[in-house]
């Protein structure tokens, strides 16, 4: 394994937007739906343990499959678990400062800002160099846009299918 493998931080981040765009997705969705804090917080510790340690479990065995190394392996398994952890907890925190309505505009803002942040760094260290980062940035945001839109839409539908 070549050092600026084992050192290159994108082998062990890519997970955490995935995270960012579930953790704002529970809290617009649970809070559409009329949700209070502990059954939102519920949710986003869910996700802090239980989906983030399946998805590194799948990006460990991503590495094996992919010949990195057992090194490599648990590194980009722990590191992502790590990244992803602190990601869900950044949400918890939001959810534990603010009143729901208030929540879910900071959290969708802050993840926004996480999308765009991650995503030019990626865009600015790939090989060869992407030409058009503003481009890619701006599907990631739709993606992760749509991905929040429908999230509010189900949180809706479900407030007026079982109302409190």
């Amino acid at each position: 394994m070549r050092r600026s493998e084992f050192t290159d931080l994108r082998n062990y981040i890519f997970g955490s937007t995935a995270a960012i765009i579930t953790n704002v997705s529970l809290i617009v969705g649970l809070g559409s739906a009329g949700t209070h804090k502990g059954p939102i917080l519920g949710g986003l510790l869910t996700i802090a343990l239980a989906d983030n340690i399946s998805d590194s479990l799948g990006i460990h065995m991503y590495k094996e499959a992919e010949g990195g190394g057992m090194r490599l392996s648990w590194a980009a398994t722990a590191l992502n678990f790590l990244a992803r952890l602190l990601v869900s907890f950044s949400f918890v925190a939001i959810v534990l400062l603010f009143s729901v309505v208030r929540a879910i505009p900071v959290a969708i803002g802050w993840g926004l800002l996480l999308v765009v942040l991650l995503s030019y760094w990626v865009t600015a260290s790939a090989k060869p160099a992407t030409s058009n980062r503003a481009l890619e940035i701006g599907k990631h945001l739709l993606i992760a846009l749509i991905v929040i839109a429908a999230s509010r839409y189900v949180g809706t539908l479900i407030a007026g299918y079982f109302p409190q």
